[in-house]
């Protein structure tokens, strides 16, 4: 099962980082350690110029100088090329400047609406959840907002979410099964990793899958398994799951 998970989480972080493209302006927030991952990996592999931002507000920090992952500590500060702290992020995005934002829910459903609030009745809530925080600004002013989520189940995926904390402009949502895209305001599956199937993508998703083929998500290559290990030989991308 550990090699499974390292299998798959291998593949998801491999293609958030195939998403990005040099010279963008890339946002991860906390407990994002895939995602972090991910844009340290296309920095330097295929996208030098993408810009690293992140919470504590550490601009393209130095993987070599990182003694450890938190996403969201003042390791991020250490070796950073300058200070741009998160109020600053917001507003970039609100004006149009944020390229792409990593984030995630708990909840999504067919239209893209993310749900990161509460399980069940808002009043009287079976879970109450932390809020949307920065997503409910990210999410719809980003150009691309990426979703991804280490789990994929029938209570993830729904018809409709028990609460809309955002909604909008949902460009992919990563999971490990799979990778869905908005098309026309729907999610419809764009591709399928190798370790999973079509079948178990439909048993495990509460709403019809749609698609118009079936495609299999590139399998990470040797260059890319190899700087992973240079750049996380901690190998904290597995913590997520």
């Amino acid at each position: 099962m550990m090699e499974r998970n390292n299998r798959i989480c291998d593949i998801m972080v491999c293609a958030m980082a195939r998403m990005i493209q040099d010279g963008d302006k890339v946002f991860h927030g906390v407990s994002s350690h895939m995602p972090m991952i991910a844009v340290l990996l296309a920095k330097e592999l295929h996208a030098p110029h993408a810009v690293h931002l992140n919470i504590p507000g550490g601009v393209d920090p130095s993987p070599r100088k990182l003694k450890k992952y938190t996403s969201a500590g003042s390791e991020l500060l250490d070796g950073a090329r300058s200070y741009f702290p998160l109020m600053e992020v917001f507003d970039l995005s609100m004006r149009g400047g944020l390229d792409m934002a990593f984030l995630s829910g708990v909840q999504f459903d067919l239209r893209g609406n993310v749900n990161a609030s509460v399980i069940g009745d808002y009043q009287k809530p079976k879970v109450r959840l932390p809020g949307g925080a920065g997503s409910a600004v990210l999410i719809p002013t980003a150009k691309r907002a990426v979703i991804w989520r280490t789990k994929h189940d029938k209570r993830t995926f729904v018809n409709q979410v028990d609460f809309i904390t955002t909604k909008g402009n949902v460009d992919r949502i990563v999971t490990p099964l799979c990778i869905f895209k908005m098309e026309n305001g729907e999610l419809v599956l764009d591709t399928i990793h190798e370790t999973s199937s079509l079948k178990e993508v439909q048993d495990n998703t509460g709403f019809p899958v749609k698609y118009s083929r079936i495609a299999i998500t590139p399998s990470p290559t040797k260059n890319e398994l190899s700087a992973l290990k240079r750049i996380d030989p901690g190998d904290f991308r597995n913590i997520e799951f």
